[in-house]
């Protein structure tokens, strides 16, 4: 019973470790796009990568509002499977976007992690959220 007790603020801590990196690569901006672009880069190549990276990391904070929202409403607050999901997928996007600020990583790289870690928890904290109230079911 302990283990599934400690389950809630391991997962409130890896989304707010994964939401605090997120808004530190948004601060440090510039810095990522410069390691994105090649020595001798264009300003278009330059805009180009920084939308990019700004849509990224807009798309994923949207996703974290889908899962703050379920986590703390109630809805799958409690349920072992969904917080399982999230502390795998949110701690290895933690651990993923920190090689990424510290080893200088390919842009597009951000949208394989934005897939895995952060798009994926949010769906299926999509589908517990209407297990829940829409369908009245306790989820698995």
């Amino acid at each position: 019973m302990a283990v599934i007790n400690s389950l809630i603020p391991a997962r409130f801590l890896t989304l707010l470790a994964h939401l605090v990196i997120v808004v530190t690569i948004f601060w440090s901006r510039e810095n990522n796009v410069l390691a994105c672009l090649p020595v001798s880069y264009t300003q278009d190549q330059y805009n180009a990568a920084d939308t990019q990276l700004i849509v990224a990391l807009s798309v994923t904070l949207g996703m974290f509002v889908i899962e703050m929202a379920g986590f703390l409403s109630g809805v799958s607050m409690f349920n072992n499977t969904q917080s399982l999901l999230s502390i795998g997928a949110h701690a290895s996007a933690s651990v993923a976007l920190l090689f990424y600020l510290f080893e200088g990583w390919q842009c597009p790289v951000i949208w394989w992690i934005f897939a895995f870690c952060s798009a994926f928890p949010a769906f299926t904290e999509i589908i517990v959220f209407i297990a829940v109230l829409g369908f009245k079911r306790k989820p698995l």
